[in-house]
């Protein structure tokens, strides 16, 4: 499972930078761009939430929703060095330490217990629903959304990687303990 949220993390910041690249194209005074800091000012916000749950951290946070709004610009380097930081975690952990159980409150109060495992699968799956929400907006205003599906990412990505590596004549491998994949 290592390797695979190794995998997914990889995954998921390649796919929040090219959103965050094709939003940045529309400018902050774009309704889409306006609805989709909301969407993704959440996902940070439940992204650090659940980063404090797994160092057993006390947050500040009261709600996954912010009061005011970020800027596009200040909200995509927040979520580029989140997404960079949760690749890092995720490159340190064993069996055991996903396995083990983390007891925590949420937000509202109610008590919670995950496992690492858990609470990273959540952060992975919430940010695909969210970058979801934010592509359908984008298709509801007739702007051509990201394309950052998985397969796209193991095509442009690790696709890229391999065929180098075939031009080396060297050796293809999958990418772990927080690299890239390489030859």
């Amino acid at each position: 499972m290592h390797d695979t949220l190794h995998h997914l993390f990889m995954y998921k910041a390649w796919a929040d930078d090219h959103l965050l690249t094709a939003l940045a194209k529309l400018g902050d005074d774009s309704p889409v761009t306006a609805l989709a800091v909301k969407a993704l000012s959440h996902t940070y916000v439940v992204d650090r939430i659940f980063a404090a749950h797994l160092r057993r951290e006390a947050h500040l946070y009261t709600s996954a929703n912010l009061d005011e709004m970020p800027r596009l610009k200040d909200l995509s380097a927040d979520l580029r060095k989140n997404d960079q930081e949760y690749i890092d975690y995720v490159s340190t952990l064993d069996g055991d330490g996903l396995a083990e159980p983390i007891d925590f409150r949420f937000t509202d109060g109610a008590a919670g217990r995950m496992s690492r495992e858990e609470m990273l699968m959540h952060v992975v799956t919430h940010g695909t629903g969210h970058r979801g929400q934010v592509s359908a907006v984008m298709l509801l205003n007739s702007v051509a959304p990201a394309k950052d599906g998985f397969t796209t990412y193991l095509h442009e990505v690790e696709g890229s990687t391999l065929r180098s590596c075939q031009a080396k004549g060297s050796r293809w491998r999958s990418g772990s303990s927080g690299r890239s994949p390489r030859c």
